[in-house]
């Protein structure tokens, strides 16, 4: 087993990652975390395009693509 194996199965992947979204109102789009702590709002047009659960948030926007780290 090379050093790399063994990195990969002791160090965890993160579950979060970073989305590039749509606003259902304007069509604006902006990069929000999966996981945010705080309301989203759309910089263009003030729609709700996350709401936070407690973990992942609720995303009210279409996913346009994932940024995985």
């Amino acid at each position: 087993m090379t050093r790399d194996d063994k990195l990969r199965k002791y160090l965890p992947k993160p579950r979060s990652k970073f989305l590039l979204v749509r606003c259902p109102k304007c069509a604006n789009q902006q990069i929000i975390f999966s996981h945010a702590s705080t309301v989203v709002r759309c910089l263009a047009c003030g729609e709700i395009l996350a709401k936070p659960t407690g973990g992942k948030a609720k995303i009210y926007a279409e996913i346009i693509e994932e940024y995985y780290e």
